[in-house]
């Protein structure tokens, strides 16, 4: 018996996985760093090796399902955290599999088109932009495609108090970066997996299986692991509908809101629903003004938010924009059924206009959908004459330049909709399962942070496992021979990437800066959506005071760019060390 548990564990040591307990008992009140488990002579005096094709078992059990990680789901986070664990040269010797339900075949073989641009963009701080550096996604994408901007811009439809921030103001070394950039999510997902295909012809095991579903995930008490002499029933199996399953170590959930890894871990989801749906949409915007400001206006019925896209360049003769308009379930629907030209005169009137306008058209566009593309040219124009009228020629060009470009196109099909809300799971982690980006948190779009999130998620996340490995809490099982004696050495003591005590490092990073960012989106949405005199008078004279105060416009800039965070993430590891 133990003969052949030694075969066993040098097998499974030659397909390099790393592994949990053995059945064979260990004594004494602690691991020690070698346990001898037979006596058996060999004649070699070297770890035990594969076969010249590297197979862990050519005779017997196979370990082909078994996984040190396994990742479901290949959206933005899915795929960065695949694509972070395979950059690290610690995790090339692991066996790791990426788990998507769609074809990738559409995102692996995208090409920029000329002048059409995807409605769904995100905004990518300078600390996901650094993450993305440091796994060698950067260099993979298109920077011709790719839009940074410096300067944002946000006001109050009923007062108009306004907020000016510029990366000019963060003072030296910070000054020259960006407020965010912003980029398409397939084109972001594009030059992730082509940075997994590089770091895999490097000698990375990253395995990404497509086009198949997970159909159960659960805990196979009766598992016939036996043969080879180790316990796996504590780690979780992974059944696709093709009927396959893998076993892993580390099950790690990166597949949305309503996550199946999430509910087989039986974490609850809090949270709740806003009665707000988002619109968003592609606009072609005037290119006699540049589009080098992303701006945001706080409306009562929610915000609506223009970020640039592209200039004009080429053959673009206009520039491009993405659009993330909140508002009412119903109004919603109705912007999104408007034709074009109606289309863009109302996003310009919500940009432009007096509450007071805006509550007449949309009473106007709910209760007479027929006649308002009619309508609504014609009350902008006479309502933004009368708005003018008594200014000088200095005070109107004071006025325009305070305001966004005019929309005069929407690109076709790139209209959409989507309920807002806000969840954050109990915890982030159990025995074995973690948690990352939407399936842990979903938070309000006003300040463009989920995706943000997701990627800092997998930063600390890899980090956290990147640092088991390197101090052993990973163990790493050796047949070695001393005195023709076979002997099972341990690094360090039996913790594992699944264990609860090493993802604790990673949970106890993310959840409460989680919450400060869920919690504070949160406040504004609520703040913003009333017309109550005292508090619109609050937060005015709040805003008043905050954009006549650059340091504390400095700091706040900082802390949603990820800078703050950046630093004391450097202190807090210099002071470790």
């Amino acid at each position: 018996m133990a003969t052949r548990q030694l075969k066993a564990i040098a097998r499974l040591h030659s397909a390099k996985l790393l592994l949990p307990r053995i059945r064979t008992p260990v004594y004494g009140s602690s691991i020690p760093k070698c346990s001898i488990h037979t006596s058996a002579r060999v004649p070699q005096a070297q770890p035990v090796s594969a076969g010249k094709h590297g197979s862990a078992f050519s005779q017997g059990q196979s370990t082909d399902h078994i996984y040190d990680v396994v990742i479901v789901g290949g959206g933005v986070a899915g795929t960065a955290l695949a694509c972070s664990l395979a950059s690290k040269p610690e995790f090339h010797s692991k066996k790791i599999a990426l788990i998507e339900a769609f074809d990738l075949a559409p995102v692996k073989n995208w090409t920029p088109s000329e002048n059409v641009y995807s409605n769904r963009v995100v905004s990518l701080t300078p600390s996901s932009v650094s993450l993305l550096k440091d796994i060698d996604v950067w260099r993979h994408l298109h920077h011709d495609r790719i839009k940074p901007y410096d300067d944002m811009q946000v006001w109050d439809a009923i007062s108009g108090a306004r907020v000016e921030f510029n990366t000019s103001m963060l003072g030296q070394g910070s000054a020259d970066v960006p407020i965010a950039w912003m980029i398409e999510n397939v084109h972001l997902q594009n030059g992730i997996l082509a940075s997994v295909a590089e770091h895999n012809s490097k000698g990375a095991k990253m395995e990404i299986i497509e086009k198949i579903k997970v159909s159960n995930i659960s805990y196979e008490k009766n598992t016939d692991d036996s043969a080879i002499g180790f316990d796996l029933s504590d780690w979780p199996t992974v059944e696709l509908s093709n009927g396959q399953k893998l076993k892993t170590r580390l099950l790690v959930g990166a597949d949305g809101a309503n996550s199946p890894v999430r509910n087989f871990a039986n974490i609850n989801s809090l949270g709740w629903d806003y009665d707000t749906h988002a619109v968003v949409a592609t606009l072609d915007v005037d290119p006699l003004k540049n589009n080098d400001t992303a701006w945001q206006r706080f409306l009562p019925t929610g915000p609506i938010a223009i970020l640039p896209v592209s200039v004009p360049r080429h053959n673009l003769k206009n520039g491009v924009s993405s659009m993330v308009w909140s508002t009412k379930p119903h109004l919603a629907a109705a912007i999104k059924a408007l034709p074009e030209d109606s289309f863009c005169h109302l996003v310009n009137a919500a940009l432009r206009l007096s509450t007071a306008d805006l509550k007449f058209l949309y009473k106007e566009l709910v209760e007479n959908p027929e006649s308002f593309g009619s309508l609504i040219k014609e009350e902008l124009t006479w309502r933004e004459s009368v708005k003018l009228k008594s200014k000088t020629d200095s005070e109107m060009r004071e006025i325009e330049f305070s305001m966004p470009p005019n929309v005069v196109g929407v690109q076709k099909n790139s209209r959409a909709g989507f309920p807002l809300r806000l969840r954050n799971a109990e915890r982030y982690i159990a025995d074995r399962v973690a948690l990352v980006g939407d399936a842990a948190h979903t938070i309000h779009p006003l300040a463009g942070q989920g995706l943000n999130q997701g990627l800092l998620d997998v930063q600390k996340l890899s980090e956290v496992l990147e640092m088991g490995v390197k101090n052993g809490e990973d163990i790493g099982m050796q047949i070695y021979f001393v005195n023709d004696i076979a002997v099972e050495c341990f690094v360090a003591h039996a913790n594992f990437a699944g264990h609860i005590h090493l993802l604790s490092h990673y949970a106890s990073n993310r959840y409460g800066r989680n919450v400060a960012m869920l919690s504070a989106c949160d406040k504004i949405h609520r703040l913003f959506g009333t017309e109550l005199a005292p508090i619109v008078w609050a937060r005015s004279l709040g805003f008043n005071a905050v954009n006549a105060f650059e340091p504390v416009k400095a700091e706040i800039m900082k802390y949603a760019m990820g800078l703050e965070q950046s630093t004391s993430d450097v202190k807090r590891s210099t002071n470790h060390n």
